[in-house]
């Protein structure tokens, strides 16, 4: 049995480096699928969760810990999520027939929770938190202290800093909350979290929307990998009259400057941020229903920004003795001062 469990350990570890999450770790595997399986669940990907399930509850991460992290997920995501995310752990573990380890359920809190709750969330960000919003609308600072604080975060069988790296996870995979999301990143650094970690974290977040991406994410872009920093993938999607194919690049990948002889390219954005520049101008910002329209002979690159997987569907007309001249590389110095 021990050899049997080894073996479903080292296979997780396997299958889970190779489906995206960095082999070379700040986070232990345990952390890297509480994090996944809190992004699946902020996002309603029940597919993806089921498969961040199996694979931290094999790694170790106990069924009641994943209880409490998706219970979590109606605090920062709403009930259906949560609700949603539930059904599939309960049914990960019916059909294992409940033979994943239980773990430790948490102690009993006595006596108030608004009181209890004020003391957490202290000691969690560092300082009493105030604010002309909570003077403005005190119930939600009521609740916030009486109840997120004073009830989930007052259950122990899931410390704090694990509690704020499934909370960023959340959050990273939601737009519109970047205030919330800055926050709890200081409120994880407060508690333990590395900046290695949150950026980890984030990239894992990031992730688990890039695998979504409306043409599919196809196969690591191996042909050309001598032209990125970084791995891009590759999706053909024709070539018939127009070739089109989806290119997604992970966080930081950017491709060489090159020029397109004799045709131009048409690239649509589909999914995530990213950067488009042109020799000698400044770089432009790329999200989702951006359209760029490179000319033939320019000179330019494109790729991700640092802190988002990236996906644009790239159009050209095939032309006769049409050519793409591949340059030198888009450096460290002049890529990282682009925010």
């Amino acid at each position: 049995m021990k050899k049997i469990k080894f073996l479903v350990l080292v296979m997780s570890v396997i299958l889970f480096t190779s489906g995206g999450v960095m082999a070379e770790s700040y986070l232990s595997l345990k952390q890297q699928t509480i994090a996944q399986a809190a992004s699946y669940s902020a996002r309603g990907d029940m597919e993806g969760l089921k498969q961040a399930l199996i694979s931290g509850l094999n790694a170790g991460v106990t069924v009641n810990e994943f209880k409490e992290i998706l219970v979590q997920v109606y605090a920062y995501c709403g009930f259906p999520r949560s609700l949603n995310a539930l059904s599939v752990l309960m049914q990960v573990t019916e059909e294992r027939n409940n033979k994943y380890e239980q773990g430790k359920l948490p102690s009993k809190v006595k006596g108030n929770s608004l009181k209890f709750g004020t003391k957490n969330q202290t000691e969690l960000c560092g300082a009493p938190v105030k604010g002309k919003l909570f003077d403005f609308a005190p119930a939600i600072d009521e609740y916030l202290k009486a109840h997120l604080f004073g009830d989930i975060f007052a259950r122990d069988n899931v410390d704090w800093q694990t509690r704020e790296l499934a909370t960023i996870a959340m959050l990273a995979s939601r737009k519109g909350v970047e205030a919330q999301l800055n926050s709890h990143i200081n409120i994880g650094k407060h508690n333990g979290l590395t900046d290695e970690q949150i950026t980890e974290i984030l990239k894992i977040a990031s992730k688990t929307g890039a695998e979504n991406v409306l043409f599919g994410f196809g196969r690591e872009n191996t042909a050309y990998a001598k032209y990125f920093i970084g791995k891009s993938y590759l999706q053909p999607l024709n070539n018939e009259q127009v070739n089109i194919a989806n290119v997604t690049f992970e966080p930081k990948c950017r491709n060489n400057w090159h020029i397109h002889h004799k045709s131009g390219q048409i690239l649509m954005c589909v999914e995530g941020r990213g950067w488009y520049q042109e020799w000698g101008k400044t770089a432009r910002e790329l999200h989702p229903g951006d359209v760029v329209n490179i000319p033939p002979e320019v000179k330019h690159w494109h790729g991700a920004a640092k802190d988002s997987w990236f996906t644009h569907i790239a159009m050209s007309v095939p032309v006769e003795g049409a050519s793409t001249e591949w340059l030198e590389q888009v450096s460290d110095e002049e890529y990282n001062k682009l925010p």
